[in-house]
């Protein structure tokens, strides 16, 4: 959804029919360390944009749902423990909540406070009642700095910070895609977890480096539900092997 012009609604009376609904940033979110997102509203449609950039539109979200449906559909009755990073639209927090029991609990590491507060304001009818599952626990830190933290503490870690697994957000965003940050991610799953990575393209370079930390490598693609012409997201389930004995 890429959205661009005036901050109102007009009617041309000469014509008799209203115009389409015009862009309008209704806020602004400055993202620590540098770099400012915007939240803007076309009518019943909201987007997150970082500079010319859409990160997330309520849309278009097939793909996020998609992140937890295919991580949970391999886990099944194992998967009791997730770490999503990034808050987002709320897409994937909804679609993993509703698949997991009562018994499971989610943790969501969101970088930037002012998401939260959209979450809780603007975008609420989005979320539902997400935000107040007795499941989930909202960590207001970088992702990287849980990841890196954790011990074999979850059963899946779910990545949708950036564009890619590219630091496109900020530069520190590269630690979670490099080598040693992979690494990272494999400690922190417990054997048999899975690291789930959202992506608006391919990166073959990327696979080979989730193979090169050791882990199992699937990846798939997911068809964008607006457009058949863009090329489709990719999300690869890069599982960590059992331990042997």
């Amino acid at each position: 959804m890429v959205m661009s012009g005036a901050a109102v609604m007009t009617h041309d009376a000469s014509i008799g029919a209203a115009s389409p609904p015009q862009v309008e940033c209704i806020d602004t979110a400055a993202i620590p360390g540098g770099g400012v997102l915007r939240l803007l509203r076309c009518g019943s449609s909201f987007s997150i944009q970082f500079g010319e950039d859409e990160l997330m539109g309520s849309d278009a979200y097939r793909s996020e749902e998609a992140l937890a449906e295919l991580v949970i559909e391999r886990l099944g009755e194992r998967c009791d423990r997730i770490l999503i990073g990034g808050l987002g639209m709320g897409f994937t927090l909804k679609a993993t909540l509703s698949s997991l029991p009562d018994s499971s609990s989610v943790v969501v590491s969101e970088l930037v406070p002012k998401v939260v507060s959209w979450a809780k304001g603007e975008l609420a009818h989005l979320y539902g009642t997400a935000l107040g599952d007795p499941r989930l626990t909202l960590d207001i830190r970088d992702v990287h700095d849980v990841i890196a933290e954790a011990d074999s503490s979850f059963d899946a870690i779910l990545l949708d910070v950036d564009n890619g697994p590219d630091g496109f957000i900020r530069a520190a965003n590269d630690r979670l895609y490099c080598n040693w940050g992979l690494r990272d991610a494999s400690r922190a799953l417990r054997p048999g977890g899975v690291l789930a990575v959202w992506s608006a393209y391919r990166d073959d370079a990327f696979h080979v480096r989730l193979e090169g930390a050791g882990f199992d490598v699937q990846e798939i693609e997911v068809p964008d539900e607006v457009s058949a012409e863009r090329a489709p997201y990719t999300i690869w389930l890069a599982t960590r092997p059992e331990i042997a004995g």
